[in-house]
């Protein structure tokens, strides 16, 4: 690969970068002024709001993204207008950072896709106006030409002139890494004209090595500038604190004494005569050597050739090397933060690389497996040692990868708190949101796909459930709603419970809008719970007006085949006047489990292990009832359903030797499975079952065994459904329609 082609992909990588770290600081930014609505004193939080911001604006002027830059900088003059004091949060303030923080991330998909949309420069024009009213500023005055034009319609303002600003110097020296670490020296001096105007720059370009000994990846440049801005040194530093591993800055105030000056060319020169001579010709140059006989008017921009160390200059004043350096204190250097601590312990990697590790440690499973169920064969002694301990790696390399993709399931609830803000605001209604358990982790690929389900769950107990402000006083309730979204581990799955303090499911509306629409009899008689899950009919709604938010029956039958491809099961219980919750019960991943294998006429089934109680002989009251398919049995004082597999799934039962009954549990509720023989413990590989297979009762998926024969991953809520259910309730063909 050419040396252009490993600069474009060290550059591409760095934008890839820069977007992902855009992304979390936005997540960062919203839940900050969430927090702020909520808690306007809290100083910690506003200045997490300000650092969000800032990173995002400084981050994209190194990548030259001026519209992102001089937008954010609208947000950035508000949020430290609070920050001083000058300015109170208030509803306007609070919805103004809210559609700010809108307006950065649409900015921020233009630099994703490269397009630029005119409506959103024009909605920067017109929030960037609202923004300045609000902190006080001043209008963008008219543009000088059509590329001020762009910038300005971004929402930036101009800078002051550079005569009118004290003048900065800035000693600049970039490292050899610099490049390689992605960092674009000209982007930072480009970026220092967003807080003033740089009215000379000088490139030093003495260190460069002869052509033949250049290394392209290395950087070797420094600089001398002179700044004028009205911003003290931290707004300075700020921009280059980005860079804080790779460069060297000293910052000299305006009007420096001559000594600091002195200092600052001890530390860049030494005892180098020659180096020392050229760097203080290029400070006359720039018009920063403090003598009386330095212009009163910086020069224009401009970038000069490079003075080579062996040129002669004439120094300054001879007092100047006599200068008490010592007791001068010649720069501020940017404090290092010890960034590559954080680096060390986190390493970004493809999705689609870990899924691939994922896989391949799945067939390592099957075919340790498979290499153990030989040796048993053989029935040698070293060699079912060496495979039982291999098999030992293999169950811990499967968990740690398994455990590379296992997030906190709180970063998806964390962006339900804007949802609730909006759409309670947008209703009327005063909402609480309340979060536990954000910190249960769950597979990402299930994270990535509970989302949606759990937004339309969300958004049905903002607009059906809760009431407003005045039915909620008619009713003795609290003014305030609350909504609490809650998850926790049991029993080898991840539960996530959406409950509201509302009005409750309406039973007879319920069941009026059922009977209307034909989705059942008019005498058929339901449980409680059949008639909850009458809502997940398709096109089933009990709205009667349509909005913007629900009415037209589309979401809740989504809801459930989002949650069934997930393996997953939904319920629902509510009390009248009292609220209802919905419960999602997921398993912790979709690649491997732990199962118990168990064998049904010819065919081997698994069950997921962390669901298994216990197994016992099958009791007599079972055996009585040849040919049925399920009923109940006594288990030490307790009533508890039984299902036969072999006729449930068309199977003949084994007639040599005896059979075993397998308690199981989902959640509270146990039942008993009916099984030829018992395997024991398998290490599982799920894979997904063909179409064709869909019409089968609970199955979540296949595995492979080692012998090559392949077995079917039974689904637990499939088959306690089946074992506690006795009638249908809803007409598939009805259903359907």
């Amino acid at each position: 690969m050419s040396t252009y082609d490993d600069d474009a992909e060290i550059i591409a990588a760095a934008r890839a970068g820069f977007l992902d770290e855009a992304a979390d600081m936005l997540a960062q930014f919203e839940q900050a002024l969430l927090v702020m609505e909520t808690a306007p004193d809290d100083a910690e939080n506003l200045n997490a709001a300000f650092r969000a911001a800032h990173t995002i604006k400084g981050t994209a002027g190194l990548f030259g993204c001026d519209a992102v830059v001089l937008f954010t900088h609208e947000v950035e003059t508000l949020l430290e207008g609070l920050r001083s004091g000058q300015q109170q949060v208030s509803d306007a303030i609070v919805a103004a950072l809210l559609q700010g923080r809108d307006q950065i991330e649409a900015l921020i998909d233009e630099v994703r896709s490269g397009q630029a949309d005119p409506a959103v420069a024009a909605r920067s024009v017109s929030l960037g106006a609202e923004i300045r009213a609000l902190y006080g500023g001043e209008a963008a005055t008219a543009p000088a030409d059509d590329a001020a034009s762009a910038r300005q319609c971004q929402g930036g303002t101009t800078q002051p002139a550079g005569a009118t600003a004290p003048c900065w110097h800035l000693s600049l020296r970039f490292g050899p890494d610099a490049l390689r670490n992605g960092l674009d020296p000209m982007a930072f001096l480009r970026y220092l004209r967003q807080i003033g105007s740089v009215t000379a720059v000088h490139t030093l370009t003495g260190a460069v090595p002869n052509l033949a000994d250049i290394d392209a990846e290395a950087c070797h440049l420094g600089f001398e500038l002179r700044l004028c801005t009205a911003q003290d040194r931290a707004t300075i530093e700020q921009v280059f604190e980005f860079a804080v591993d790779d460069c060297e800055l000293t910052i000299l105030e305006p009007g420096s004494d001559l000594s600091l000056f002195a200092a600052l060319l001890d530390a860049r020169c030494g005892d180098d005569d020659a180096a020392r001579a050229a760097l203080q010709a290029v400070w006359d140059g720039l018009g920063d050597w403090p003598t009386a006989s330095a212009p009163a008017e910086a020069p224009d921009v401009q970038a000069q050739a490079a003075t080579p160390a062996s040129d002669s200059t004439t120094p300054p004043a001879a007092e100047a090397a006599s200068a008490d350096a010592s007791t001068a204190v010649p720069e501020r250097r940017l404090a290092p933060r010890d960034r590559r601590a954080d680096e060390a312990r986190y390493v970004k990697v493809r999705a689609d690389k870990l899924d691939h590790l994922i896989d391949l440690i799945g067939e390592l499973v099957i075919a340790g497996s498979g290499a153990q169920m030989v040796a048993t064969a053989e029935g040698a002694v070293a060699m079912l040692e060496a495979t039982q301990r291999v098999s030992e790696l293999i169950q811990a390399t499967r968990d740690g990868a398994l455990a590379l993709r296992m997030v906190p399931v709180g970063e998806t609830f964390a962006r339900f708190q804007r949802v609730v803000r909006d759409t309670a605001k947008q209703l009327g209604k005063d909402i609480e949101l309340v979060v536990t358990g954000g910190d249960t982790e769950l597979d990402k690929s299930m994270v990535e796909r509970i989302g949606d389900p759990l937004m339309h769950l969300v958004r049905n107990s903002l607009d059906h459930g809760i009431e407003t402000a005045a039915e909620r006083a008619e009713a003795g309730k609290p003014g305030t709603g609350r909504l609490a979204l809650h998850a926790y581990h049991e029993a080898g799955s991840i539960v996530i419970e959406v409950s509201d303090d509302g009005r409750g499911l309406d039973r007879d509306r319920i069941l009026a809008k059922a009977r209307e629409r034909g989705l059942i009899d008019a005498d058929t008689v339901l449980t409680e719970q059949e008639i909850w899950q009458l809502i997940f009919a398709p096109g089933f709604s009990t709205k009667e007006a349509v909005t913007d938010l629900s009415g037209r029956g589309v979401g809740m039958d989504v809801v459930k085949r989002n949650i069934e491809s997930l393996r997953g099961h939904i319920s629902l219980a509510t009390t009248p006047g009292r609220g209802t919750t919905t419960q999602i019960r997921l398993p912790l991943t979709l690649a491997m489990i732990d199962g118990f294998l168990a064998r049904v006429g010819g065919v081997h089934y698994v069950l997921p292990l962390a669901v298994v109680s216990e197994c016992i002989d099958v009791p007599a009251e079972c055996r009585a009832t040849d040919g049925a398919v399920t009923g109940t049995f006594d288990l030490r004082g307790e009533v508890l359903p039984w299902l036969d597999l072999a006729p449930f799934y068309g199977s003949v039962a084994a007639e040599d030797g005896r059979r075993s009954l397998i308690v199981v549990r989902d959640g509270a509720t146990r039942i008993g499975l009916i099984v030829d023989r018992l395997l024991g413990e398998h290490q599982t590989v799920i894979k997904p079952l063909s179409p064709m297979f869909r019409p089968l009762q609970a199955l979540a998926g296949s595995t492979i065994l080692g012998s090559g024969d392949v077995a079917l991953v039974l689904d637990i809520q499939g088959l306690v459904m089946a074992a506690t259910r006795s009638r249908p309730t809803v007409r598939p063909s009805s259903a359907a329609h």
